[in-house]
């Protein structure tokens, strides 16, 4: 199963940004993320690997109760423990487990809460994705703030879109 490869390298990449910035840098609010900092979104992708790894042991997931800390999303050497831990929490999966997701309903003025059966596997998919979605936008903003850090031609993009890109390429 390749899925915890593919987290490590959605956390590798992570790491090599976190070392290529500055707490400015990553805590500065870009306007072409609507004000949003990359800080923000590594944050974001980081607390719902989180969610997951917290929730395992339960069999349960919320990933709209996550903690959200800010700390988290202006000081890249936090940011560098947290995917430090979750790589190590990768490390320990030895196999797929069912797993609870609860969510919160999607009609604003309820407090409905939905519960969808999943497992491990799943969510981790969809982990990958959503780390990948938002490293999308953070590459968006690293062209505003830093122009010239070069970053890996994958980051950001979906293992189907480079398949596809590849497979393009060998029959032009």
């Amino acid at each position: 199963m390749d899925i915890i490869p593919a987290s490590h390298k959605i956390l590798d990449q992570l790491t090599y940004l976190l070392e290529n910035l500055t707490n400015d840098e990553y805590s500065k609010s870009l306007l072409i993320l609507h004000d949003n900092s990359i800080g923000q979104h590594v944050r974001h992708s980081l607390e719902f690997y989180t969610c997951l790894m917290n929730g395992r042991p339960h069999g349960l997931v919320n990933y709209d109760e996550r903690e959200r800390d800010v700390f988290l999303e202006s000081n890249t050497l936090e940011a560098l423990t947290i995917v430090a831990n979750l790589k190590g929490a990768l490390n320990e999966i030895k196999r797929n487990q069912p797993l609870k997701l609860l969510q919160q309903g999607y009609a604003v003025d309820s407090n409905e809460k939905n519960e969808v059966e999943s497992n491990l596997y799943r969510e981790l998919i969809y982990n990958i994705e959503h780390a990948v979605h938002h490293m999308a936008l953070m590459k968006i903003g690293l062209r505003e703030l830093k122009p010239d850090l070069e970053l890996p031609n994958d980051f950001g993009v979906a293992s189907s879109t480079i398949k596809f890109r590849q497979s393009q390429q060998a029959n032009a």
